[in-house]
């Protein structure tokens, strides 16, 4: 059990670190997107709020924390708090990204949850405290095993590929919203293959849409009917759907990414 954990956890960071998307804006792969997304559909959605706009803080985070949990677990260094920090890392992404799962079975992140929760109670032991503090001799072998962490987070660097453009990798003509539906002006909110959220316009001469991850800080933008502009709630940036998606107000300096879209017989849908 050790063993597959640890080893689980040093791949889960060593498949950030060679991802070259992982902290690019503008990746399909990009935590500020996979963070928007969560934002959109988990059940404490309303946290993500502030870590969207710390993206790429929270991406390095993650991933060195996994390389340190899984470094900690196989060369057994406080062997309690890396187990509960395991723990908890499983809960946090299975209610971020696996919490509607269905059937449940398929949530692999409650699983994980589940066996580093069962190792935990294992090494504790029956009957013995729990305690999550350290020997003095302990703070070196903890501190050596974060400067391993960080080592191999900059050592995938050199191993990452090009980051991919944003882009749809839905499957051909996957059906949105039936066409009746939405009135001319109006709009629709709907989400990408990659689970990005995205709003459609229709307009007289026909459909459009665009990705709403504000481009300044990853946020997620929403369409104010009184100025007709995507608007975001956490710095003021503006963009005006009918240009572009360009930039005409705040602190952001490029248009939001473009959705591909067409009417397809009595549907919208994403292509």
């Amino acid at each position: 059990m050790r063993l597959w954990l640890g080893i689980t956890w040093i791949y889960a960071g060593w498949n950030k670190a060679t991802d070259a998307g992982f902290l690019t804006r503008g990746s399909t792969t990009f935590i500020g997107t996979q963070l928007s997304a969560y934002s959109t559909q988990s059940p404490v959605g309303f946290a993500f709020n502030k870590l969207i706009e710390h993206s790429i803080l929270v991406g390095g985070f993650v991933m060195i924390a996994e390389f340190a949990i899984g470094l900690a677990t196989l060369l057994w260094v406080a062997p309690r708090l890396s187990a509960f920090g395991g723990f908890a890392m499983s809960v946090g992404l299975w209610l971020a990204s696996s919490f509607h799962a269905n059937p449940y079975f398929l949530a692999s992140d409650s699983a994980y949850a589940v066996l580093w929760l069962s190792y935990l109670l294992l090494i504790t032991g029956k009957g013995k405290r729990f305690e999550m503090s350290l020997e003095r001799r302990g703070v070196l072998r903890v501190a050596l095993t974060g400067v391993l962490a960080v080592a191999f987070a900059g050592v995938g660097k050199y191993f990452a590929k090009a980051a991919p453009a944003t882009t749809n990798t839905a499957a051909a003509k996957k059906k949105l919203v039936k066409l009746s539906s939405i009135k001319v002006g109006g709009t629709k909110s709907f989400t990408t293959a990659n689970g990005a959220p995205a709003i459609l316009f229709r307009t007289k001469t026909g459909v459009f849409a665009y990705q709403a991850i504000c481009t300044h800080q990853g946020c997620t933008v929403s369409y104010t009917p009184a100025n007709k502009h995507l608007t975001c709630p956490c710095h003021g940036a503006e963009f005006d759907p009918l240009k572009n998606a360009t930039p005409v107000a705040g602190p952001a300096q490029s248009p939001l990414p473009k959705v591909k879209v067409a009417i397809s017989g009595a549907w919208v849908v994403l292509v």
